[in-house]
């Protein structure tokens, strides 16, 4: 068969179109790839497979990964038929969102922070140590909080609130319910939390004054919210210039019980998500990724998404 009617056959595929976008514009893994389309690694395996044997990609190691990219030394042919994969992968209405979770990935690539920390989490329960324990490390990390203004926006009874607000210069807490805003003022009165201030409100509206906090919290809220979009515009809205959004929500799942049981709006969101609603509320140096993952059933999966208001 000729390489013409290989490369033919190879890019005649939708998904494999998308694999030769992405890795026009960068190197990637199996897994990288994974993160960024949504199709299942067997596939991708088995697409990449294809491109290869067509001699329209190629693979190189990197220790443990193998990372994939387009073929350079093209023949003319070959060039023409990757430019019209290109232009027919543009026209595919999972392009746009490619193109995000690329730059997403790319920028977590340069962030490395979170994958140390994920390989320290598991390590921690491996080998016992007296002492040792994610209370005493939390309120070691308490103790580094500088002096701000935080909101706590869908605060609850306001735990966070309340550990925070033992550091913080000051913490808003606000929550939609009458009887948990009343039980928090409460506490914190007894507590002596004279820089917690509850307040009741919507996610989409929150009762805070225009560029006045220096950072919000929206600590697994936001998929009780009703229009997740706009609960992260109103909290650039509150945000000074310079300061922080940070976001704990569920990874998109499956478990549609938990509308029922835990009063779920959405079920969760996937990082693409997040990012494209954050960046187009104006935010910058944005980062999400998964943090945590449950080892029972139905296996919730933790995101934590932060960003900058520009200054």
């Amino acid at each position: 068969m000729s390489s013409t009617l290989k490369s033919l056959r190879a890019l005649s595929s939708p998904p494999r179109l998308r694999l030769i976008c992405l890795l026009l514009k960068s190197e990637l893994s199996v897994r990288e790839l994974t993160d960024i389309t949504g199709m299942r690694q067997s596939g991708i395996s088995m697409h990449l497979s294809q491109l290869q044997e067509a001699e329209l990609v190629e693979s190189s190691r990197d220790g443990k990964n193998a990372y994939y990219s387009v073929v350079q030394a093209q023949q003319s042919d070959n060039c023409a038929l990757i430019d019209l994969a290109v232009a027919g992968a543009s026209e595919l209405v999972e392009y746009e969102s490619d193109l995000r979770n690329l730059k997403r990935i790319l920028e977590l690539r340069e962030n490395q922070d979170l994958v140390y920390f994920n390989r320290l989490a598991g390590r921690f329960d491996s080998v016992y140590g007296p002492g040792r324990s994610w209370q005493a490390f939390g309120q070691l990390l308490l103790r580094l909080i500088p002096e701000i203004v935080v909101a706590d926006l869908g605060s609850g009874e306001g735990l966070l609130s309340e550990l925070l607000a033992r550091k913080c210069k000051k913490v808003i807490a606000v929550d939609n319910s009458d009887q948990i805003v009343k039980f928090g003022k409460a506490k914190a009165k007894k507590n002596s939390l004279t820089n917690l201030e509850f307040r009741q409100g919507d996610l989409q509206s929150p009762p805070i004054d225009d560029n006045s906090v220096d950072l919000a919290i929206l600590s697994q809220a936001l998929h009780h919210a009703e229009n997740p979009v706009a609960a992260i515009e109103q909290s650039f809205r509150i945000i000074k210039p310079g300061g922080q959004i940070m976001i704990l929500d569920l990874m998109k799942h499956k478990f549609d019980k938990a509308k029922e049981l835990f009063g779920d709006r959405w079920l969760g969101f996937d990082e693409g998500e997040l990012y494209q609603w954050l960046e187009s509320a104006g935010f910058r140096k944005i980062d999400v990724s998964v943090v945590a993952r449950e080892e029972e059933e139905p296996y919730f999966e933790t995101l934590l998404a932060s960003a900058i208001r520009p200054a």
